[in-house]
């Protein structure tokens, strides 16, 4: 076997899922292409490799690498080199020159053992040079980890993903039972944990595999939007995984009941299995709405019909017989659901409930489920609203290691009425939450269009709400004279019928074009928003266009559009500061948006200096004003306002936005909307994903793509089953009355 030593000077390719990496590699003096499955290395780094030397029939003469160790640089290049790489935060070129300058070959023993003496640097202070020392010590338990890892064919990036969990006791956590993971590390599902604890010995019918294996079943239908699984369901999709009896796991199922760990109940004519945290929750739900709605209210002394009259005149509007309903309704029951689609009129008639409710001394909070649906809320109001995590604040105890609602049933909101937007977004863990904030005799007024697509998380809330008949419902079904001359929203209610849109109107807000080839529609795409929408609108695709999409993967879904309008909106130049992460690059001037809700993370006004707050969420869309490859940071600002810098530990936290899936839109609105119809996966492309989709535009849509794929999406009027119990509670509590 032959081997070589030599400095990595650039990492050509390297596959994050597997490790295979192809590597530049300066060998006296000169380059060798080396390949392999590398497990963390960086540029910079002195590697010696064991392998074969190989004639590649396009790339020529390459060393095939077998394995390899890491060593220490033994020349000042080499430790300039390392620590300039970028691997430790806090150190980059120039800083790294200034190092060595100071310590010569001493500088990793200095950083290793003497931190305190990097003061001695120019621009180095104590806060930095603890920061040094810390990267430089993690980066050395990771190598170690990550070898350890190597031997279950742990990819890099889950290993990385381990040791952020467990740190340096992770060897130990994993020796000790290894399913822990699948419990404990994003990203990491049983069938990764079961290689590892099968590796090392592990009992194909082990008690801890069987329940890992439950348990993971039952989250992987909650993942796509069930509370609860159908026993016989479960039991069959777990023993089909594991690879042994039904019966093996029905008894393991019945053990982890005892245990209480998880809930078996049954549910009309379903034996049903619920995760113990979704079960409290529905039943929360249920008992809280009826609790809210039985509750005698102290009556309102005051003519409404008089009321209405006034503000009628005052606001120069006329309400219909359904708005008029609503508002009757809101002020005699403890809980009311208010639903209707577009142009219907749900915000004149929740403003006028407002100014009844003020009119009469009483207190009014608002709020919706995601910042962007609650800042939407407070323009149409004019009063402040809030997003229901910052309403029933959420945030740290006493202990910074756990967040929890602040207002609950101990601690309720302090106010006579509660109006919550956008209800089909919310599930059931939200709105459990929710509702124990919900004092007796406080009212709760439930808006929200029941068609939209439901929650991303478990439950199908709104819509069991409703068939339930347990809490009163008032429907608005009328399009308004002014709603009707917008073609957006004459199509939205058409589709949502089961109607063929108006396509050849040209002069109004929805266009049609026609492209049949997927590579032509993308071009199409591409052209609209670079050139011929910002010019015909006068605004800049920043500022005023979002491609959506309802798939991720193939030519027209969002991966792909993002890179292809990337390339187009905000191309490589030597000027923009750029960080490559997965399978695309972060550009500063990239529009990104947050993927999941941050609660911890801070932020600060670049408008009012002195203002800062915590919290980023799922769905907020931002601006990469600067990416600092030495700190390691990248500085996104949401709203034209809030400045909040990643860590680029926390990258996936973030993904580009120049299109967004259907789903990922919920809550928002766009002032120009272009989307693609053309073939995609069947249960994506269904009539309330392109109505869900038509919604989110406000002043023009275009559509881009084939009349037949439109026929098909409103032909499919499938609702995907989701296991919830809520209607059946709620209809039990119905019976009894």
């Amino acid at each position: 076997m032959d081997e070589i030593q030599g400095a990595i000077y650039d990492i050509v390719f390297r596959n994050e899922q597997n490790g295979y990496s192809v590597i530049e590699l300066e060998s006296d003096k000169q380059l060798v292409t080396l390949v392999g499955y590398f497990a963390y290395v960086n540029i910079g780094e002195t590697i010696k490799a064991y392998g074969t030397w190989v004639q590649h029939p396009d790339y020529g003469k390459q060393f095939k690498m077998e394995t390899y160790n890491v060593v220490t640089p033994s020349t000042l290049y080499g430790i300039e080199k390392y620590l300039a790489s970028g691997l430790i935060a806090g150190i980059g070129p120039h800083t790294a020159k200034k190092m060595v300058e100071k310590f010569g070959m001493d500088t990793l023993d200095i950083i290793q053992y003497y931190p305190d003496r990097l003061t001695e640097v120019e621009g180095i202070g104590a806060k930095k040079a603890e920061k040094i020392f810390e990267a430089f010590q993690e980066q050395k338990e990771l190598k170690d980890i990550m070898l350890f890892l190597e031997q279950y064919d742990i990819s890099p990036t889950y290993a990385v993903r381990i040791y952020k969990t467990y740190g340096a006791n992770t060897v130990a956590e994993i020796k000790e039972n290894p399913y822990k993971l699948a419990d404990d590390v994003l990203g990491i599902g049983f069938k990764m944990a079961d290689r590892i604890a099968l590796s090392m010995g592990t009992s194909v019918e082990s008690e801890y595999r069987i329940s890992s294996a439950t348990k993971y079943c039952l989250n992987w239908f909650h993942g796509n939007g069930h509370t609860y699984v159908p026993q016989e369901q479960l039991c069959r999709t777990t023993a089909e995984l594991l690879g042994v009896d039904e019966e093996i796991v029905q008894q393991n199922i019945v053990k982890m009941f005892i245990e209480k760990s998880l809930v078996v109940e049954n549910l009309k004519d379903t034996r049903a299995v619920y995760s113990i945290s979704f079960h409290k929750a529905e039943s929360g739900v249920a008992r809280r709405l009826i609790q809210l709605c039985m509750y005698k209210l102290h009556k309102l002394e005051f003519d409404i019909e008089t009321d209405l009259e006034k503000i009628e005149d005052s606001q120069g509007i006329s309400l219909a017989e359904n708005q008029r309903t609503a508002v009757r309704e809101a002020m005699n029951n403890g809980v009311l659901v208010v639903t209707g689609g577009p142009g219907t009129g749900k915000t004149t008639t929740i403003k006028t409930i407002i100014d009844i409710f003020e009119k009469k001394g009483m207190s009014v909070l608002l709020a919706a489920p995601t910042g962007r649906a609650a800042k939407r809320m407070q323009e149409a109001t004019g009063r402040e609203a809030k997003t229901l995590h910052r309403l029933l604040e959420y945030g740290f105890g006493e202990s910074e290691d756990e967040m929890f609602f602040q207002k609950n049933e101990d601690s309720p909101l302090e106010c006579d009425v509660i109006i919550v937007d956008e209800v089909s977004m919310i599930d059931i863990l939200l709105m459990n939450n929710l509702l124990k904030a919900v004092a007796e005799g406080t009212r709760l007024i439930l808006v929200g269009d029941v068609d939209q697509l439901p929650s991303v998380g478990p439950g199908n809330v709104l819509r069991d709400i409703i068939e339930s008949t347990a809490v009163p419902v008032v429907r608005l079904n009328e399009i308004f004279r002014q709603a009707q001359e917008s073609l957006i929203i004459v199509n939205a209610h058409r589709i949502n019928n089961g109607e063929a849109p108006i396509l050849d109107q040209r002069q109004k807000d929805f266009f049609f074009m026609r492209q049949e080839d997927q590579q032509a529609i993308v071009k199409t795409i591409v052209g609209l928003c670079k050139e011929r929408l910002p010019k015909y609108y006068k605004t800049t695709f920043m500022e005023g266009i979002q491609v959506l999409s309802p798939m991720k993967k193939g030519p027209c879904g969002i991966i792909n559009l993002n890179n292809e309008l990337q390339s187009i909106l905000n191309p490589e130049a030597p000027d923009k500061k750029e960080k490559p992460y997965r399978d695309f690059v972060f550009r500063v001037g990239d529009k990104v948006m947050q993927i999941k809700n941050n609660y911890k993370m801070k932020w600060q006004s670049i408008v009012d200096f002195e203002k800062e707050g915590e919290g980023v969420f799922n769905g907020d869309i931002g601006i990469i004003i600067n990416i600092d490859n030495e700190e390691q940071i990248i500085e996104v600002v949401y709203d034209n306002e809030k400045l909040v810098r990643y860590d680029y530990a926390l990258l996936d936290e973030l993904e580009l936005a120049y299109a967004l899936t259907v789903h990922k839109s919920q809550g928002s609105e766009f002032p120009i909307l272009v989307m693609p119809v053309t073939f995609g996966p069947k249960m994506l492309l269904t009539r309330n994903l392109l109505y869900t989709a038509l919604t989110r535009a406000k002043q023009t849509v275009v559509l881009v793509g084939s009349e037949r794929y439109i026929s098909q999406m409103i032909s499919n009027n499938h609702i995907t089953q989701r296991y919830s119990g809520l209607k059946d509670r709620l209809l039990k509590v119905v019976e009894m009355f």
